[in-house]
């Protein structure tokens, strides 16, 4: 079979052990970003296999009626929300995905609230300009982490959070604020009480039609001028310039994330604020996770094809 694999930014696909797997197939690796249809038609028109990194490739209705070679999309992660299910069940497209560790994104999580707190990545260009000690961090121990969202990733940044002497507060659905409960974690009394209350606040939910937009301007404002807003997840869980202007008003008084809008990204005003630390999604970039995402969409095209004969 013809596996093509768009995305591969950092060139390090055909360099995991993984990718043993696929030694008697014919495999295109593509290591930029194809933005318009054309493009990604003359890329993918000869596959039989497409194995998707995360959610780096959209797969609409108008792609897939262009590529009636294609057989079966292989996802690694779990997540399909780029992918239009629908339409590759009508166009007899299979569907597979695997699963993924918390971990990788959990560790860069806390990077993030160390980075912020402690104005490292500031203080590195100040080194390297000549500058000696120019800023003043913020201790965690005794503060408050605020987690939206208490799933798996939660439950292990939680655990950083009380290593590092920190109360932890969550808010979510009551299924969520149940399971911290159990857990002997306080749940907030409200959203309003969460934002409130939140020195560290990290946000860790999936993005769907009911999360979209879930955090919003009134909710940014309620923060202290001393704390510090993180984003591991997805952009789309605040509103639309939300974070800008919150940024911008002081409350929070600072930020990390991890996601944009739009990605891989080209320009953002964000990126001009100087009480924004950024990175470009790196939560599941780790070489561990990787072997582990991509030996699973392997082993599935492996499966996929010893059914076809």
């Amino acid at each position: 079979m013809h596996i093509v694999i768009p995305d591969d930014y950092q060139d390090v696909v055909k360099h995991l052990e993984a990718f043993e797997r696929l030694a008697d197939h014919e495999v295109s690796v593509y290591n930029d970003t194809a933005t318009d249809i054309d493009t990604r038609v003359a890329r993918f028109s000869e596959a039989d296999v497409l194995v998707l990194i995360r959610e780096r490739t959209p797969i609409d209705a108008e792609l897939l009626a262009r590529l009636p070679r294609l057989k079966l999309i292989s996802q690694t992660g779990g997540g399909t929300a780029h992918i239009d299910v629908a339409a590759c069940q009508r166009q007899g497209v299979k569907v597979m995905s695997g699963t993924g560790s918390p971990v990788s994104t959990a560790e860069l999580t806390w990077a993030l609230v160390l980075a912020a707190t402690r104005n490292i990545p500031q203080e590195i260009e100040n080194l390297k300009a000549g500058r000696w000690q120019r800023t003043l961090g913020t201790g965690l121990h005794g503060k408050t982490l605020g987690l939206f969202g208490y799933g798996k990733i939660g439950r292990l940044v939680a655990g950083y959070g009380q290593a590092f002497g920190m109360q932890v507060l969550v808010w979510g659905r009551e299924t969520t604020r149940e399971r911290a409960r159990s857990d002997g974690i306080e749940a907030a009394v409200s959203q309003a009480d969460f934002f409130t209350r939140s020195d560290v606040l990290s946000l860790h939910l999936r993005l769907n039609e009911e999360t979209r937009g879930i955090v919003g301007p009134e909710d940014l404002a309620r923060m202290p001028a001393t704390s510090v807003l993180i984003n591991p997840s997805r952009a789309g869980l605040l509103a639309p310039g939300a974070l800008e202007q919150a940024l911008r008003q002081g409350r929070p008084g600072r930020a990390a994330i991890d996601v944009f809008d739009h990605e891989p990204l080209r320009d953002d005003p964000l990126l001009a604020l100087p009480n924004l630390v950024a990175t470009p999604h790196l939560g599941y970039v780790e070489r561990d996770n990787y072997e582990l995402y991509f030996r699973e969409a392997f082993d599935n095209v492996l499966a996929f094809a010893a059914e076809q004969g």
